[in-house]
Order: C-alpha cells, then sequence, then structure tokens
C-alpha cells in the first residue's frame, strides 16, 4: 500500500547548513516533521554543495515521515558563480553586469538540464541565456 502524502514543500536551504531554526524549523514544524532527522539527512545529502543555495521538495506523509529530493542550484547563481558576478542588475535593461559566453552557457545549460521541463540542449541554452539577460548579464559568442 502506498503511502498517503500530506504535504509537498520546496525550500532553498544553504547547502549543509540546514537548521532547525527558521525558514526550515518553523515550515517542517508545522507539518510535525523531526526537524532535526531532516537537517542530518538534508546537511549529510548536501555537505559537498556548501556555500550554494540549493532547492529541496519535502514530501510529508500522514505519518510524519518524510523524504525528499534535492535539485540543482537556481541558474542565475551558476550564472554569478560562472562569471564571478556579486549580484544580477537592479535594470538589466539599462545597466549591464557582466559578461557571458555561450560556451559558458552551455555548461550551465547541461549541468540544469535535468531540472529543466526540456530535454533538449538547444532549449535549456535559451532558458539560461534568458535568465542571464534578465539579470543584466550580456551574452557573447
Amino acid at each position: 500500500m502506498a503511502k498517503e502524502i500530506k504535504a509537498k514543500l520546496r525550500m532553498n536551504i544553504p547547502g549543509g547548513a540546514a537548521t532547525p531554526a527558521p525558514p526550515v524549523g518553523s515550515i517542517l514544524g508545522q507539518q510535525g516533521v523531526n526537524i532535526m532527522d531532516f537537517c542530518k539527512q538534508f546537511n549529510a545529502k548536501t555537505a559537498d554543495r556548501k556555500g550554494q543555495t540549493v532547492p529541496v521538495v519535502v514530501t510529508i506523509y500522514t505519518d510524519k515521515k518524510f523524504d525528499f529530493i534535492v535539485k540543482m542550484s537556481p541558474t542565475s547563481e551558476l550564472i554569478k558563480k560562472k562569471i564571478n558576478l556579486a549580484k544580477g542588475s537592479t535594470k538589466p535593461k539599462q545597466d549591464q553586469v557582466g559578461k557571458i559566453s555561450m560556451k559558458d552557457i552551455e555548461e550551465i545549460a547541461k549541468v540544469k538540464l535535468a531540472d529543466l521541463n526540456t530535454m533538449d540542449l538547444e532549449h535549456a541554452k535559451k532558458v539560461v541565456a534568458g535568465t542571464a539577460k534578465s539579470m543584466g548579464v550580456e551574452v557573447v559568442d
């Protein structure tokens, strides 16, 4: 018999650094989940991604047990890391804050392909390039 799902939650948590403090504790506490158990499992699974924002989807069952899926870092974070950028532009159409090559766009697209809603690399590259443009990062050949 399949377990009955009580809730599905999405959170962005720093890799290897989940703590029972908010936001993790307050979100999972409302569902009756053992917060320390989640933090230990999450930190063990993401220890190699310290300093990165890690999206996670937590499935909580009616018996208060849970499982979770760790996703890749957000595309914007991968772009910032690739070109050593502190933050995107506040006015992306007017102020360009950096440049990224199509080769770098393709590398990011390959990493993000599993999380995107496409399996076509060309389409994934367009998605990543669009994110870069919305951050004020110019895409160059």
